[in-house]
């Protein structure tokens, strides 16, 4: 990345984002960036490009500071802060979000930073995928209060906390052999699984859980970007309905909840 090339981001009028991945700590990380500092002037041309910096927040593990796959993320949130009073009008991501700190986090920081929350975060806790690879991915979900968390921001309709899907199409044969990819599939059935899990989870706690899940999906994400006025006729229609996901998905790939019954289906 050059200043160059965040002008012809700018110039483009299609790029909305950047996004950054510490190295070594994803599947396809193993040429990130190790300090954020080299990066600065670029950080600086995306603060007046109006430019969304958006940022994997985990630190690779290490014996010292006594880092993991559990408190990788909590570990990075001092980056997280340093960076925003350093470019504090730059619009910062954190994304997929997995922890009850980077929740506080981010709603601590101020207006100019959000967050994404995945479906499967929403979901799994630590029991769900240690010994399952089809449910690890990075950040891997983390403990029951954590789970919580992430609902309860959502629940609150908190306006900077909305949907990353961070969908992962590995194929069986690579999730099962070896060291897994980190990844979990959902694109393929995100609409419908989410209305599934809202109806379940919210509908005693907001009056309409239909429009919460709206917001979170649709209207949240756009308005942090500023693309709440941009012109959209695209439209997803949820009818009760139930069906059961598939075991595989072209005889390759294991989708999220594979073998559940879900309430909810996308209408053609």
């Amino acid at each position: 990345i050059t200043l160059a090339e965040m002008q012809k981001a700018k110039e483009s009028g299609g790029v909305k984002g950047v996004k950054s991945y510490p190295r070594g700590v994803t599947t396809g990380s193993d040429a990130g960036i190790e300090s954020y500092e080299p990066y600065y002037p670029i950080f600086s041309a995306m603060q007046e490009a109006g430019l969304v910096l958006n940022i994997h927040g985990e630190i690779p593990s290490s014996a010292h500071p006594d880092t993991c796959v559990l408190n990788a993320e909590e570990h990075f949130l001092p980056h997280l802060r340093k960076l925003h009073a350093d470019f504090p009008k730059l619009k910062i991501v954190l994304e997929h979000v997995s922890t009850t700190q980077a929740v506080e986090c981010v709603k601590n920081l101020g207006d100019t930073v959000g967050a994404t929350i995945t479906m499967h975060h929403l979901w799994l806790t630590v029991d769900d995928w240690a010994g399952n690879p089809f449910h690890y991915c990075k950040p891997v979900a983390k403990y029951p209060s954590d789970r919580a968390a992430l609902r309860a921001v959502i629940a609150s309709k908190h306006p900077r906390f909305f949907l990353g899907t961070d969908s992962a199409p590995h194929i069986k044969e690579n999730k099962t052999s070896g060291k897994p990819p980190a990844g979990v599939y959902t694109s393929k059935y995100t609409m419908a699984m989410l209305a599934d899990m809202f109806e379940a989870l919210f509908s005693d706690q907001v009056d309409d859980w239909k429009m919460l899940l709206e917001d979170f999906a649709c209207h949240f994400g756009r308005r942090f970007y500023g693309l709440e006025d941009a012109p959209s006729n695209r439209k997803v229609n949820l009818v009760n309905g139930k069906w059961t996901v598939p075991e595989l998905i072209d005889e390759q790939i294991k989708p999220f909840r594979a073998g559940d019954q879900i309430q909810w289906r996308v209408s053609s």
